[in-house]
């Protein structure tokens, strides 16, 4: 099973001829969630054992609707090609209706145990996700400094916008049951793996052509640096953000920050 990362702010404060982050002639602030925007302790010991917990009963009580049936659809065609390259995915028997749900139960938990960032599961844990909040058992965390920069950025008259491998309405509940309020309206973009992997440069050239903005006027904040790195290849700016228990490796080329207030 994945386990969050865990690293002292210390490990990074000596480190020297890290860039510094000039936001003058930055367009489109781009953030990461996990880890930069929101602590990670809300994603793995709050949402997603919520979507664990609640996986088997939400696939048999929605199986008919559409959005649904075309993910366990995509899952399954998924875990077929995880065989063709050797993995050992759960067996998945689809003789009944009930069979076929706990196969697709099985397998999404056994995806879960892997930190699967595939798209189907993406969306099963949104829409179960959307439940909980609605229902007032889930509530979205990000740290206190956000709300404030987010304000501040658009007085600066920048925008913002979000990009994390949980689906576009994960993201939106996230941010629009704070305890700070709504945050969404702040938020002009959400990206999930649609666009691509947080890893390949290609998909934040993508995220760059939809905001219609110069790569080089995006600064991407994250707590990864394979994401970071990634961003860079593509031409944007970049910056490591490092929170009490998050953050990865040597920033490198890239900017740091312990929070978002150090940026004026």
């Amino acid at each position: 099973m994945f386990r969050p990362r865990v690293h002292s702010t210390a490990d990074f404060r000596e480190v020297a001829d890290v860039p510094v982050i000039d936001l003058a002639r930055v367009k489109v602030v781009l953030l990461d969630i996990e880890g930069t925007t929101t602590p990670i302790e809300f994603v793995y010991q709050t949402l997603f054992p919520y979507a664990r917990a609640n996986l088997k009963g939400f696939l048999y009580e929605n199986s008919g609707d559409l959005e649904v049936r075309d993910a366990i659809l995509a899952l399954k065609g998924h875990r077929e090609g995880e065989i063709r390259s050797g993995k050992m995915p759960p067996a998945w028997i689809a003789d009944t209706r009930e069979s076929n749900v706990d196969s697709a139960a099985e397998y999404g938990l056994w995806l879960m145990d892997q930190d699967s960032k595939i798209g189907p599961l993406k969306i099963l844990q949104g829409l179960i996700w959307r439940r909980g909040y609605e229902a007032g058992r889930l509530r979205g965390q990000v740290y206190s400094d956000v709300p404030t920069a987010f304000e501040r950025w658009r007085r600066q008259a920048k925008e913002i916008a979000i990009y994390s491998s949980g689906s576009e309405l994960a993201q939106k509940l996230l941010f629009g049951t704070t305890e700070f309020g709504d945050l969404t309206d702040y938020i002009s973009s959400f990206f999930d793996t649609r666009v691509g992997a947080k890893t390949n440069a290609e998909s934040y050239r993508r995220i760059a052509t939809s905001l219609g903005a110069p790569e080089d006027r995006i600064l991407f904040f994250s707590d990864a640096i394979a994401e970071l790195n990634a961003a860079r290849s593509a031409g944007m700016r970049t910056a490591l953000v490092v929170r009490a228990g998050s953050g990865e490796g040597a920033p490198g080329e890239h900017s740091v920050i312990y929070n978002f207030d150090s940026l004026g």
